[in-house]
């Protein structure tokens, strides 16, 4: 039985100035993407997931920099078919293709990033550090599940650094957040650190440099984002050891220089 909300099916209209602004630094935020509605239909059964479904039992102030950050959980839809049926939506596969410019767009994988309460800094980082893509035609789209003030970290954007290529090698770690916060002030990339609404939902290139603050606040960030990308994306050689783990996990039976064609990658829109 579908579970699919009208919502969900229906197109969101993006202005001229959310594309230009995309293009120019590398991510937009967009208003009254989802309805509170729709994002109470769904939350309940995301939240269960991640809980069912995480495998970090250290204490926090047992954990890494990358631990504190968030509690990630990987490909819940693969657990739920309420899950599936949110990642899928053709409204929010539409909004990436429209963004991206390209004809249509495949689902890549999507991840729960749960920032607990006392959860530390989610430090500088640019997504396609681990992904082994030919092309930067690939989205993140981040969707809070509850209005998040600043106190709780929301995503934060050093705009237009998706065309800058320092720091593209390092993963998220101490040493990314010392080492880009130093050279994206330098180049005088504006950091834009803002609140998200209820409903709220952003876009980022898989090159645009974005860090998070901690959460101060006595309840978890709770966010689900969705990798989309170009459908007629081909694979890149891995260069370090996540892209290998990605292309074997995400893509399996795929090589490098053949276009995605896994299953787990169905064509969206």
């Amino acid at each position: 039985m579908t579970l699919t909300r009208p919502e969900l099916v229906t197109d969101y209209t993006l202005s001229r100035s959310d594309i230009a602004h995309f293009a120019e630094h590398g991510f937009v935020k967009l208003k009254n993407v989802l309805s509170p509605e729709t994002i109470a239909a769904y939350e309940p059964e995301i939240t269960g997931k991640v809980i069912e479904l995480n495998t970090q039992d250290l204490p926090l102030d047992e954990r890494d920099t990358y631990g504190k950050a968030f509690l990630q959980v990987m490909n819940l839809w693969q657990d739920s078919e309420q899950v599936l049926d949110f990642v899928s939506s053709p409204r929010l596969a539409r909004i990436a293709a429209q963004l991206l410019g390209v004809q249509s767009v495949r689902l890549y994988h999507d991840q729960a990033l749960y920032k607990e309460s006392g959860g530390g800094v989610t430090p500088w980082h640019a997504d396609q550090y681990y992904w082994p893509f030919t092309t930067d035609r690939c989205v993140t789209v981040w969707v809070p599940l509850q209005e998040t003030p600043m106190e709780m970290g929301p995503l934060s954007f050093a705009a237009g650094s998706h065309v800058f290529e320092h720091g593209r090698d390092l993963p998220i770690s101490d040493e990314s957040e010392q080492v880009l916060q130093q050279a994206l002030a330098d180049q005088d990339f504006t950091e834009v650190s803002e609140p998200y609404e209820l409903g709220e939902v952003s876009y980022h290139l898989g090159w645009t440099f974005h860090h998070a603050p901690p959460n101060t606040t006595d309840v978890p960030r709770r966010v689900m984002t969705i990798i989309y990308v170009d459908a007629a994306m081909e694979i890149a050689p891995p260069v370090n050891s996540f892209q290998e783990a990605d292309l074997a996990t995400w893509m399996p039976g795929n090589q490098p220089g053949e276009p995605i064609s896994s299953p787990l990658n169905p064509v969206l829109y």
